[in-house]
């Protein structure tokens, strides 16, 4: 198993929408800014206010990216 096979990811909710396709994404105990994938982008996928999606983030505390947005329910 390769290093891109085992990067960890985590589950949180879009709070904010800023400049240049970037989000503020609330986890359990953080807050962190993430950007959509180059696959999300090339298929337009929308992320919303709301929407819970799927993260990996940098292990050194850099910006996070969205990988996928969850089953298109909006968290509450």
């Amino acid at each position: 198993m390769t290093d891109k096979e085992r990067q960890e990811t985590s589950i949180g909710v879009i709070t904010e929408a800023l400049p240049n396709a970037f989000f503020r994404v609330k986890f359990k105990e953080i807050e962190a800014i993430a950007y959509l994938s180059g696959k999300m982008r090339l298929n337009r996928i929308k992320v919303l206010i709301g929407d819970s999606v799927e993260v990996i983030l940098d292990p050194y505390g850099g910006k996070g990216r969205i990988v996928r947005r969850l089953d298109g329910k909006r968290a509450v």
